[in-house]
């Protein structure tokens, strides 16, 4: 036990004299400084910036659209050829009625149009510029012979039956009511009434008989 204890103590001063090196060592190195920052003795050149000159921001049209229609001319019916979306800018060109033309690197010749009431416009005023000789339409109407022979219905030809006329109209003719005479000449009404008179005679003496 006594010589576990000396062990354990030899290990403790070795610890601490090889801990008291470092620490004079470290406070012995040498001290490096931080650089100092150095003044800039020449000036500096002005950056100077040219107007930018008029140009476009696409405005909020509804909550569900995010994007406008950019076409090849100043028409509806022109070929769509790219979009730009809400608050995008692009510089702008010209004006012809109701239509701007902006720089549009995906179009030909760089320029393209959009509708003027999809926009604001920054920057000053837009010249007038004339619209482009030749537009390329978006739809080309174009019918199909064969396919529209489809839907043609030609009647067939009936004839219509003979006109027969009818025969003629025949009215028939009454003779003027006279009184209708019976036997011996009787007229009619009298020969009723005799015989009501009879059959009553009759029955009053059945009734008679009868009691």
């Amino acid at each position: 036990m006594i010589f576990f204890n000396k062990i354990q103590s030899k290990r403790v001063v070795f610890l601490v004299f090889i801990t008291a090196i470092l620490v004079v060592l470290n406070l012995t190195g040498p001290v490096m400084g931080e650089p100092l920052a150095q003044q800039p003795t020449g000036e500096l050149p002005t950056v100077t910036s040219t107007p930018r000159g008029p140009y476009v921001v696409v405005n909020p049209i509804t909550a569900t659209e995010t994007q406008i229609n950019v076409r090849a001319g100043p028409s509806a019916l022109t070929e769509k050829v790219g979009v730009l979306l809400i608050h995008q800018e692009a510089n702008a060109i010209g004006r012809y009625g109701d239509w701007i033309q902006i720089e549009y690197p995906g179009a030909p010749g760089g320029k393209a149009w959009v509708f003027a009431n999809y926009v604001t416009i920054y920057g000053g005023q837009i010249p007038l510029v004339e619209p482009p000789p030749t537009s390329t339409p978006n739809v080309t109407k174009t019918v199909d012979p064969t396919l529209a022979a489809q839907f043609l219905i030609t009647p067939d030809a009936t004839r219509l039956p003979t006109f027969t006329e009818p025969p003629p109209l025949e009215i028939p003719t009454f003779e003027p009511a006279g009184e209708t005479s019976a036997l011996g000449g009787l007229p009619m009404g009298l020969i009723i009434v005799g015989l009501g008179a009879l059959g009553v005679f009759l029955g009053v003496i059945a009734l008679i008989s009868g009691r």
